[in-house]
């Protein structure tokens, strides 16, 4: 039987207000496995009402050091359920399970660092030009949260937001995407475990007219954090300007991998195919643009070439697939619409380009590893995300080539630089308009410093002690040493 989820509203579980639940499908059956509350405008005000009472209630008096204590509990807590979190996570977003199970470990160590950083959040004491008064800076929670998280990586992209708002002393109003919603609502049976006052996290699944509207535009809300695509970005943004809301978004991107002919070839080969390939190119930090040095074009694509056709397809619950299905057919279609407007803009298919079905292939949602050489920066291919496993190559002459082509686009998250040469390593990482720089490897992530873009691949940092930041307001509090007030209206000169 499948099952059937509920709501998680201030620790409780409770049905959609209106009675109605919709069907999650497993990438790679095609098949439902599980049923999803359909919430609306009024679950999301019951969940908004629980989270802005617990900021009024026992979180609130709560010590930052018993904060920190409560998050180091939870993250034992999910290390201790890895398989069912790692299971249920890839039943719906089709990832490797080695994938997926490296991902929900390191949500835990997200949940570590932040418990431990909890008290040791600090405002200043500032140096004053005045006499008789001085200053000190508080910083204090905004409030309730509300978390918008894509497909691709639930768990992990909502622990970067939810740790570090929770390490700030916020209540969190959470909702997942509508393709990949199970893992979450598993995740929140752990924080009643782990102690977590009711109203501290809440979670309302379903979609974004019906649970993401209203969450950005709800009044008890004043802060979103989003992850997606740029275009949902831009709407959130502008919806939660008209509130003059806080907002983070984490966006798209389009970046650049760079090797130059100075670079150790078979490093940067496998850094590269780790860069696209990994997920199935659904990550937003995917190397997707391959920019060549023209000397050494040819012979690493051949190597290109060479590797990725050792990849298997099929399961992604087999030990021996290095790549599953695309997580929806939504999304499937996308990419072969990609493959076909590459191919009629002029790009040579270097390799795969095709989709894959048959017995070993469950539902058919299977884009092979694509290559595609010719590529011009002006095609859609080298422009657009397309979150898949496309990789569009193209050839530069020197380093302020390199630069022009990878700078000529309106994404800026991440950008790799392959080259034995520092002074060369230095110099692009200080021009390229991006918010990661990988020199020599790709993809390397971690909770101690920040991740995020330029230009329409977000605002604001997730990660290190940035994060905190972005979930705190600063107040300025100014005491007066001075027990009298000097008459207002005896001028001074």
């Amino acid at each position: 039987m499948q099952p059937r989820y509920q709501l998680f509203i201030n620790n409780e579980w409770v049905d959609p207000s209106r009675g109605q639940w919709f069907e999650s499908l497993d990438p790679f059956t095609g098949e439902a496995w599980a049923e999803i509350p359909r919430g609306t405008r009024e679950d999301v005000d019951r969940a908004a009402q629980a989270a802005a009472a617990a900021m009024k209630g026992p979180w609130s008096k709560m010590s930052a050091t018993n904060r920190g204590m409560l998050l180091y509990k939870l993250a034992g807590l999910i290390e201790e359920n890895i398989d069912l979190l790692t299971e249920v996570e890839a039943r719906d977003n089709g990832k490797l399970r080695s994938e997926v199970r490296g991902q929900v470990g390191y949500v835990a160590k997200y949940f570590y660092y932040y418990a431990g950083m909890a008290d040791k959040i600090q405002g200043a004491v500032v140096p004053m030009d005045k006499p008789k008064v001085f200053n000190y800076t508080r910083l204090e929670p905004v409030g309730v949260v509300g978390t918008i998280t894509p497909w691709n990586s639930s768990l992990l992209l909502t622990a970067w937001k939810v740790a570090p708002a929770l390490c700030a002393g916020n209540a969190i109003v959470a909702k997942p995407s509508e393709h990949t919603s199970a893992s979450l609502l598993e995740l929140a049976r752990l924080f009643v475990k782990a102690g977590f006052p009711p109203g501290v996290f809440n979670v309302v699944t379903g979609f974004g007219r019906d649970v993401g509207e209203p969450l950005v535009e709800h009044p008890l809300v004043p802060m979103i954090a989003f992850t997606g695509g740029d275009e949902g970005g831009r709407r959130v943004n502008l919806a939660a300007a008209a509130h003059f809301k806080k907002v983070t978004l984490e966006l798209g991107g389009k970046s650049p991998n760079i090797v130059f002919d100075d670079a150790d070839l078979t490093n940067a080969a496998n850094g590269v195919i780790t860069g696209i390939f990994s997920a199935g190119g659904q990550t937003c930090m995917a190397g997707s643009r391959l920019l060549l040095q023209e000397s050494i074009h040819d012979e690493f694509v051949d190597r290109l070439v060479a590797i990725t056709s050792k990849a298997k397809l099929g399961d992604p619950a087999r030990s021996d697939v290095q790549m599953g299905p695309v997580a929806t057919r939504p999304q499937f279609e996308k990419v072969v619409d990609y493959i076909r407007i590459a191919r009629e803009d002029g790009a040579t298919c270097a390799f795969g380009g095709k989709t894959r079905s048959g017995a070993d292939y469950g539902a058919g949602q299977f884009v092979e590893p694509t290559i595609f050489t010719n590529v011009t920066n002006d095609m859609r291919i080298a422009q657009e995300e397309v979150f898949g496993p496309v990789l569009s190559v193209l050839k530069f002459k020197d380093e302020d080539d390199a630069l022009r082509i990878a700078n000529d686009i309106r994404f800026g998250l991440a950008a790799g630089v392959w080259t034995k040469s520092l002074h060369r390593a230095m110099y692009m990482s200080e021009r390229l308009q991006a918010g990661t720089v990988w020199i020599n490897n790709y993809r390397s992530t971690s909770f101690t410093t920040p991740f995020g873009g330029y230009k329409d691949s977000g605002l604001g940092r997730e990660g290190g002690t940035e994060a905190v930041k972005e979930f705190m307001e600063t107040k300025s509090v100014w005491v007066s040493t001075d027990l009298e007030m000097p008459d207002p209206f005896v001028r001074k000169y």
